[in-house]
C-alpha cells in the first residue's frame, strides 16, 4: 500500500516558498555517473511472449542494443537461443508474432506500417523505400519473407494464411502452392482477421468511419455475411469453441464528442450473439447506465469464449478495469476480478477453462500474473519486489512471463515444475551497470484539489556527495500510461527508466510522476475532469510535483528541471511556459504545444474554428497560450517523420521562443519517427539530454559548448 500523505505534503504552496528552505551546501558540481548513457541502453529489451498452441515452446522478441531477433525456447529444458540472425540497428521493427498450428514455424512481420502519405518508416534513410512484410520462420532457423502485409493468422490446418494489406485482406498458403492474393475487396478497412475452429470461415471487422461491421467470408462459397449489421460500431469477433456461433461487442456511435470529453459514462455498449449462417443476432448482456458504460479495451483479448460456455469481456463497473463473465445464453455478469486495481494482459489458457492476467493487485506500482476461472477466486501466480506481465502458457501447463525490477531490465522467466528461471542464462552484457543502479522509492503526494498522485523517487547513489542536489522531474507520454518500481514493460518507457537512473547516478534528485488521466488508478484519475485540451487540470500535478521535491531536505529547489516525451513533453513545456520561476531547464522531447493542432491528427475532422468555445480552451491549456511567460531554457528533441505529434509543433516553438530570446537547444532526426526506431538516437538523444540538464542545473558545461 501507499504511504500516508503526511501534513507538511498537504500545506498549500506559498508564493514565496523558495524563502522557507534553509540554505544547505550544494551537492558538488562534479558529480560523475559510473557507468555511460550507452552502458545502462545496453540492456536488452523482451516483449511479445508467446507459447506454442501444441507442443511445448516458447517465442519473443528481443532488442540488443537495436538489433531485433526471435528468440524460442522449447522443453522441456526452456533453454532460449536466438532463432533468426539480423545483426544491424536498421530501425526495422518486429511485430505480431504468431505460431503455427504444429508448433514448429512463427509468422511475423518485419517493418513498421505507414504513415497517412502511405510512407513505411526508414530512419536510416536509405535510398530504396522500406516495406513492412510477413515473414516465416522455422524453429529450425530457416527464414524467409512471405508478402507486403501485417496482422498474419494461420488457418487450424496450417495451410493458409490469412492477412492485411493497405486494409484489404489477402491470403496465401505457407508451402506456395497458392501466391499472395486479395480475398475479397470491402468498403472501408478491414481488422480482427479471425478463423473459425475448423478453418472454413474467416471472421473480420470491417471499419467505414462512423460505424463498424462484423462480417464472415466463407472459404468455400466466397461469400460475405455480415451479422446483424446496425448504426453502431461492432467489433472483437470470437468464435465458439465449436464454430456454430460468434460473439461481437457493439459499441454505440458517438461521435460528436469532442477530444478529451471525460468517459466515465457513455451510451451503453453491449455484447450479442450471432449465427454466422444466416446473420441474426441476439443481445446477452448490455452494461447498466454510469459507470462502465462506455467501453474500455484491454491488452489482449476484450472477448474471450470459454469452454463452459461462458463470455469473459472487460468492465469498469466499480470504477476499476475488470474482468466479468457471462453466460452466453444472457444473464447477469459476474464480478471476476473484484478490488481496486486493474487487470491487463489477459490471456486464456489452451484448454478455454481459464485466464491469465497481469495486474496492480495489493501493489499498485507494480504488475503480477495472476489466474482465475469464470467461478473461482483469483490466484496470484507472481509476488514480490519484482514486475511481471504477458504470460503465456503451453497445453501442458508451463507458464512463462516476462519480468523485470528495480535492477534487472525485462527478460523471459519460465515457471515449469515450480521452478521459476530465466529463459536465457547470462542475459545482461557485461556493460550493463547492474551494482550501480538505484532502487526506485514509492511516494505519494497531493494535488492542490486534493487528488493524490503517486511517483518514483531515485535518490544518489551513496558514493555521491551530500547536501543539496540538482533534481529533474519525469512526466510520462500517453497519457494513459503509468511508470513502475521498475524497469517497464514498454520499451519507449523501459529507455526512460534508464534515462532517470542515470540522472539519478549523476546526483540528481529523480521523481517520475504518474500524474491524472494515467493509467493504473481507476477510472476517474484515468478519467480525469477538464484535463489536457479542457483546461489542463494536470499540470495542478506538475506543480505538487515541484513543491514536494522543495519540501526535500535533500533536493536545492533552484535547480529543479523537467523532461518528459510526447504528452510528456506537453507537460515540460507547459511547466517551462507557466512557471519557469519553478523549473530552470526542460528537456522537451516531440511534445504537444498547440492542441488545436494536435488534435487534427488524431481528429481530422476537427475544425477549431467551427468549435469557438472549445478552441479558445484548447489553446489556453496549450504551451503556446503561455509563450510570453517562458524564460527557462530548453532542449527540443523531434524526429521528422512523426506520426503522433506533428513535427511542426517543434518547428513553430522554436520560432517563437527566438523572437522572445529564450535559450533553446535542438536536436533533430532526419525521417524518425514518434517512438525513436533507431538504438543509436536514444543514445544521443539521451546524452544530449544529461548534457544540457549538467549545463544548467549543475553548471558543468557541455562538451563543445553550447549548441545550436
Amino acid at each position: 500500500m501507499s504511504p500516508p500523505v503526511t501534513a507538511s505534503r498537504r500545506r498549500v504552496w506559498a508564493a514565496g516558498i523558495l524563502g522557507l528552505l534553509a540554505p544547505l551546501a550544494p551537492a558538488a558540481a562534479s558529480a560523475q555517473s559510473p557507468y555511460s548513457v550507452e552502458d545502462i541502453l545496453a540492456a536488452p529489451f523482451a516483449t511479445d511472449l508467446i507459447a506454442a498452441p501444441s507442443g511445448a515452446a516458447f517465442a519473443w522478441i528481443r532488442y540488443d542494443r537495436g538489433v531485433r531477433n526471435i528468440w524460442v525456447a522449447e522443453g522441456p529444458e526452456y533453454v532460449g537461443r536466438q532463432l533468426t540472425d539480423w545483426t544491424e540497428d536498421d530501425g526495422q521493427d518486429l511485430s505480431q508474432l504468431r505460431f503455427t498450428p504444429d508448433g514448429r514455424q512463427l509468422l511475423f512481420v518485419r517493418g513498421g506500417g505507414p504513415n497517412r502519405s502511405g510512407e513505411i518508416p526508414n530512419p536510416r534513410s536509405e535510398p530504396e523505400p522500406a516495406t513492412q512484410m510477413v515473414w516465416v520462420a522455422g524453429l529450425d532457423g530457416t527464414s524467409r519473407p512471405l508478402a507486403e502485409g501485417s496482422a498474419p493468422v494461420i488457418a487450424p490446418d496450417g495451410r493458409t494464411l490469412a492477412f492485411l494489406n493497405r486494409g484489404q485482406i489477402f491470403t496465401l498458403t505457407l508451402d506456395g502452392s497458392a501466391p499472395p492474393g486479395p480475398l475479397l475487396r470491402i468498403r472501408g478497412s478491414a481488422s480482427a482477421l479471425t478463423w473459425s475452429p475448423d478453418g472454413g470461415r474467416l471472421a473480420f471487422v470491417s471499419n467505414r468511419g462512423d460505424h463498424a461491421f462484423v462480417g464472415v467470408f466463407s472459404m468455400d462459397g466466397g461469400a460475405v455475411r455480415y451479422l446483424d449489421p446496425s448504426l453502431d460500431r461492432d467489433g472483437s469477433p470470437t468464435w465458439s469453441p465449436d464454430g456454430t456461433a460468434i460473439a461481437f461487442i457493439r459499441v454505440p456511435n458517438e461521435g460528436a464528442q469532442l477530444p478529451f470529453s471525460p468517459l466515465r459514462s457513455a451510451l451503453p455498449w453491449s455484447i450479442r450473439v450471432a449465427d454466422p449462417a444466416t446473420g441474426e443476432a441476439r443481445e446477452v448482456w448490455r452494461a447498466s447506465p454510469g459507470r462502465g458504460s462506455a467501453f474500455q479495451a484491454m491488452t489482449g483479448p476484450s472477448l474471450i469464449w470459454l469452454a463452459s460456455d461462458r463470455l469473459v469481456f472487460p468492465w469498469e463497473r466499480e470504477g476499476w478495469h475488470h474482468l466479468y463473465s457471462v453466460p452466453v445464453a444472457g444473464g447477469p455478469a459476474t464480478h471476476l476480478t473484484p478490488g481496486e486495481f486493474e487487470v491487463e494482459s489477459v490471456l486464456p489458457s489452451p484448454d478455454g477453462e481459464s485466464i491469465y492476467y497481469a495486474s496492480n493487485a495489493d501493489d499498485i506500482d507494480r504488475r503480477h500474473v495472476w489466474r482465475v476461472t469464470a467461478d473461482g477466486e483469483p490466484e496470484a501466480l507472481t509476488s514480490g519486489n519484482g514486475i511481471e506481465w504477458n504470460p503465456a502458457v503451453t497445453p501442458d501447463g508451463a507458464l512463462a512471463y516476462l519480468a523485470a525490477d528495480g535492477r534487472t531490465p525485462a527478460h523471459a522467466e519460465v515457471d515449469a515444475g515450480g521452478e521459476r528461471r530465466p529463459l536465457v542464462d547470462g542475459f545482461m552484457p557485461d556493460a550493463f551497470p547492474f551494482e550501480s543502479l538505484v532502487e526506485p522509492q514509492q511516494v505519494t503526494f497531493e494535488s492542490e484539489d486534493g487528488i493524490l498522485i503517486h511517483g518514483q523517487l531515485f535518490l544518489p547513489p551513496m558514493s555521491v556527495e551530500g547536501g543539496r542536489h540538482p533534481a529533474a522531474v519525469f512526466f510520462h507520454g500517453g497519457s494513459r500510461r503509468q511508470m513502475l518500481l521498475g524497469w517497464h514493460y514498454m520499451r519507449y518507457y523501459h529507455n526512460t527508466y534508464a534515462l532517470n537512473q542515470y540522472l539519478a547516478s549523476r546526483g540528481y534528485v529523480v521523481l517520475s510522476v504518474n500524474y491524472r488521466s494515467g493509467t493504473g488508478y481507476g477510472l476517474e484519475f484515468r478519467e480525469a475532469l477538464n484535463y489536457g485540451a479542457r483546461g489542463a487540470s494536470e499540470y495542478r500535478d506538475v506543480v505538487a510535483a515541484a513543491r514536494f521535491l522543495a519540501e526535500r531536505e535533500d533536493v536545492d529547489a533552484t535547480r529543479v528541471g523537467l523532461w518528459g516525451g510526447s504528452y510528456g513533453g506537453y507537460l515540460t513545456a507547459l511547466g517551462l511556459a507557466r512557471n519557469s520561476d519553478l523549473f530552470a531547464a526542460g528537456v522537451d522531447i516531440h511534445g504537444v504545444h498547440d492542441w488545436n493542432m494536435v488534435i487534427r491528427n488524431f481528429v481530422p475532422s476537427y475544425q477549431p474554428e467551427t468549435r469557438e468555445s472549445f478552441a479558445r480552451l484548447a489553446f489556453e491549456s496549450s504551451p503556446m497560450a503561455w509563450i510570453d511567460g517562458w524564460r527557462s531554457p530548453v532542449l527540443l528533441i523531434h524526429g521528422d517523420d512523426d506520426r503522433n505529434v506533428p513535427f511542426s509543433e517543434s518547428v513553430d516553438l522554436i520560432e517563437s521562443l527566438r523572437k522572445r530570446g529564450v535559450e533553446v537547444e535542438q536536436l533533430v532526426f532526419p525521417d524518425e519517427v514518434h517512438g525513436f526506431l533507431l538504438h543509436r538516437n536514444w543514445v544521443t538523444a539521451f546524452e544530449r539530454s544529461a548534457e544540457f540538464m549538467d549545463a544548467h542545473l549543475r553548471g558543468t558545461p557541455a562538451a563543445g559548448g553550447a549548441r545550436q
